[in-house]
């Protein structure tokens, strides 16, 4: 959808996944797209440099959000949740259904 203004596919994914999620780490990212680890990991590498992305550890992870800090924060928010609006019902699902725990041992679904 914004893959014309951020540069690639994979910049928009990294800022797709991380304002439908707040935050993710590189593999996280690259198994919900199915894509490789490396050009993700290139993204978040080029975005926080940039300034645009913030990240702390958690443990081994690296977990990376978008930094409080950022001059245009609310308007690069405004577009990508825009831009999240026209993609299909489906990848709109995965992308707001964010599970981190696992579900307890015989609940119901």
């Amino acid at each position: 959808m914004i893959e014309a203004i951020v540069g690639s596919i994979n910049c928009e994914r990294v800022l797709t996944f991380l304002i439908a999620r707040e935050e993710g780490y590189a593999r996280e990212i690259a198994q919900f797209y199915n894509s490789s680890l490396a050009p993700i990991q290139k993204q978040l590498d080029k975005l926080e440099a940039g300034g645009v992305l913030a990240s702390r550890t958690a443990g081994r992870t690296r977990l990376y959000t978008f930094n409080p800090r950022y001059p245009l924060l609310v308007e690069l928010s405004a577009l990508l949740e825009k831009s999240i609006a026209f993609y299909d019902e489906e990848l709109q699902q995965r992308l707001l259904l964010n599970r981190r725990r696992p579900r307890r041992r015989g609940k119901p679904l």
